[in-house]
């Protein structure tokens, strides 16, 4: 499985960025897929989840601006993120569990300049 990041770049707060992510596979394959986000020195933490029952799961730091959205027959899945602020900032990832295993992306850094 392969996953692949993109749409990362730098946008001054208030502003919005669109994150894909393709997969190799359907995304009908996974348990679930998410965007999670890093920054340096600290712990990678979860964005959004969504499971393959249809339920988005959102950071409270994000929710009612960032929204995870599908399209089944690219195989892709987004982050469109609005009103973006610096503490946004960081290198994000997208993810996808099959059964035991835990696939990523290489990450796609955004920056939020105030």
């Amino acid at each position: 499985v392969q996953l692949q990041a993109s749409g990362g770049g730098e946008v001054q707060a208030g502003g919005s960025l669109r994150l894909s992510c393709a997969s190799s596979e359907s995304i009908y394959s996974f348990d679930g897929m998410g965007w999670y986000r890093q920054v340096p020195g600290k712990e990678r933490e979860l964005v959004v989840r969504f499971t393959s029952a249809g339920r988005a799961d959102y950071a409270d730091s994000v929710r009612g601006r960032f929204a995870f959205s599908t399209d089944v027959a690219k195989n892709t899945v987004y982050l469109k993120m609005n009103r973006l602020q610096p503490e946004d900032t960081g290198v994000y990832y997208c993810n996808g569990q099959q059964r035991s295993s835990n696939y990523w992306g290489q990450g796609t850094q955004v920056t939020v300049s105030s």
